[in-house]
């Protein structure tokens, strides 16, 4: 029986806006034609240059609206905006649940001066954590008048987990590619010819890590021996239903965002063809992807009125993406595991780089990636992928105030010079110089990493041990002090005497959150540098494992330790915040999105953590000033 698709499957999502600009990303069920754009009852007919569309499938076509105009929007005011064809009407009128209440159409608001912002980071779909997104927009419901609005939502990485993917999600992303028609691929030295081959049946769930996933020779010098011969070149812990065809990664963005594919499918609980704990495991999962679809409505809400912007981590990708120079020379040397880490690249590019800036994309992607999409050749998949790998312009910067700079942590690697298995500096002396110029006159900023740039130092010294012992793979040893030519340059940057009286630092990945106040010892103009990481929106570290590593970080590196004087960050006075007062706490490990407010000389007026069970913690200022 032939299913009837509604014409949205996804968004109208909200991206880069400011007095000039909108940009607006939806995917359609159909071919569209003679857009017209209306922004509070005024109508502008669009232009082909204006539109970008991208044929994602058979039945599934992504339309990226940008209009650039002087004085477009006015600021600080509600503005109505709507989509609408001659044939279809208003494309946004049958969506239930777009608007809030009191309103006729979904909304945005253009706010130049950042005084209050939520930010956020590695969503999972399948964790046992409540979605805090869904927060968010309960938050907006009750006030989303002009004055009281996020100026942003800034999303720092792991937006989706292509290598974590739950069994029931697998299943989903199966019938989505079938429902829209995606299309197929070839692959290479796989031990599938093409994805027409891959199974979506329950008895063939967990298992890609063992059948279709490459391996490789792999060898790393190491304190104890040489190992990893063998090993298999995607390292997530929790691939075995890592994603590879770009048509699952296009289903899987679609599956994260809109709840309309969601109400076309009946996902069972309960399923043959799995070991015992698998088949438990499935219906744990399955029972958590329930309550993460109930949500989408509401996060679908959320996007379509507040502008976001997005920034990817490993996840996004891969588990270790470019962690060491040597996994890189594993990974692009093998044409299947290229092919997968260069299909996560180009949905990234389709539904989230795009958006952060489209001038940046129209030149040289857009068209190549339109192109291939169009009439998909394997030749014009490589080229693409080619083109993604080597494309610079990922990281970008917003004209507000405070000026927001989003850093690209994972593709201007600082490839470790003594031994190539060592993790990567997460970025090279030319993007950290180039990071430096963007600041220069400027008296306050925020900054977006991935990764803290002053994380939890106990945990950093685990993973430096790992590293010596040749193990950096297994522990994620990631951080910005793991590299000593990154961590002397960037350190090098906050000490310099023109740095930014007000530095805030927003960051992700980590699962937990926590706060510190920052300043340069033995200096009486120090700049205020502070550290804001929240993570995840629905995620959380191991429950039992982050209370040791906060109380023995307390005791090895509190703010008075001498063992400070032994790390480089030792010309810095860290002095952690307190998650709601409490003395001996530092870390929270509850899913949540961080909401900042500023002061209007840039300095955080208030650090929170909206959890999904609207509770809040708000990280009080150390009882010691500076």
């Amino acid at each position: 029986m032939a299913v009837t698709l509604p014409l949205l499957l996804a968004g109208p999502m909200l991206r880069h806006c400011d007095s000039d600009n909108i940009c607006l990303l939806f995917v359609a069920s159909k071919p569209l034609s003679a857009l017209t754009l209306t922004l509070a009852e005024v109508e502008y007919p669009l232009a082909t240059d204006e539109v970008t569309q991208f044929k994602l499938g058979e039945h599934a076509y992504q339309y990226i609206i940008h209009l650039c105009k002087p004085e477009l929007n006015p600021s600080e005011q509600l503005i109505e905006y709507g989509v609408s064809t001659p044939t279809d009407g208003d494309l946004f009128s049958g969506v239930k649940q777009l608007h809030y209440p009191q309103q006729q159409a979904p909304q945005f608001v253009v706010k130049p001066v950042i005084h209050k912002l939520l930010h956020g980071s590695c969503r999972n779909p399948h964790h046992y954590s409540g979605d805090s997104l869904v927060a968010a927009d309960t938050l907006m419901a009750t006030d989303n008048s002009a004055t009281s609005r996020p100026a942003l939502l800034m999303l720092s990485g792991d937006q989706v987990y292509l290598d974590d993917v739950a069994g029931p999600m697998l299943y989903a992303i199966g019938k989505t590619i079938e429902l829209l028609g995606l299309r197929d691929e070839q692959f290479q030295q796989a031990l599938l010819t093409d994805s027409k081959h891959i199974s979506y049946q329950p008895a063939s769930m967990y298992q890609r890590h063992k059948n279709i996933l490459p391996r490789t020779e792999y060898p790393a010098a190491t304190a104890i021996s040489r190992w990893y011969i063998n090993h298999p070149i995607f390292t997530s812990s929790i691939a075995e239903n890592h994603l590879t065809s770009l048509a699952e990664v296009i289903a899987i963005y679609l599956l994260s965002w809109s709840p309309e594919l969601w109400a076309l499918m009946d996902i069972p609980k309960q399923v043959n063809g799995l070991s015992p704990a698998n088949s438990a495991r499935w219906q744990r999962e399955w029972l958590h992807l329930l309550e993460f679809k109930a949500g989408l409505t509401q996060v679908r809400r959320l996007l379509a009125h507040l502008p976001t912007y997005m920034i990817f981590d490993d996840h996004d990708i891969t588990d270790d993406w470019n962690l060491t120079a040597k996994w890189e020379q594993a990974a692009y040397g093998h044409p299947f595991s290229k092919r997968i880490i260069g299909n996560g690249l180009i949905g990234y590019t389709l539904f989230q780089g795009i958006g952060n800036q489209p001038d940046k994309f129209k030149a040289d992607i857009v068209p190549q990636l339109s192109a291939f999409l169009a009439s998909p050749t394997e030749s014009q998949h490589d080229e693409l992928i080619d083109t993604l790998l080597h494309f610079d312009q990922w990281h970008y910067h917003l004209n507000t105030s405070p000026k927001l700079m989003v850093l690209d942590t994972r593709t201007q690697r600082w490839r470790s010079e003594s031994n190539l298995a060592k993790p990567s500096g997460l970025m090279d002396w030319e993007a950290l110089m180039e990071m430096q110029q963007q600041l220069v006159g400027q008296d306050k900023v925020i900054i977006v990493s991935a990764a803290p740039i002053f994380g939890v130092k106990l945990i950093e010294a685990v993973q430096r041990t790992a590293t010596w012992i040749g193990a950096s793979l297994l522990v994620d040893a990631e951080n910005w002090m793991a590299h000593p030519g990154t961590a002397n340059t960037l350190l090098s940057i906050f000490l310099h005497r023109k740095t930014p009286e007000q530095f805030v630092i927003l960051s992700g990945d980590v699962h937990y959150s926590f706060a510190y106040d920052i300043g340069i010892r033995f200096r009486s103009m120090s700049p205020n540098i502070y550290q804001i990481t929240c993570s995840g929106i629905k995620n959380q570290f191991p429950e039992k494992l982050l209370p040791l590593f906060d109380k023995f970080n307390g005791w090895l590196y509190g703010h008075f330790s001498p063992l400070n004087w032994l790390t480089k960050r030792k010309r810095m006075s860290i002095r952690g915040r307190r998650p709601n007062g409490v003395n001996s706490q530092r870390l929270v490990n509850k899913s949540g999105i961080g909401l900042v407010t500023f002061a209007d000389n840039g300095a955080p007026e208030r650090i929170s953590v909206l959890h999904a069970d609207m509770s809040e913690t708000e990280f009080k200022p150390p009882r010691q000033t500076r």
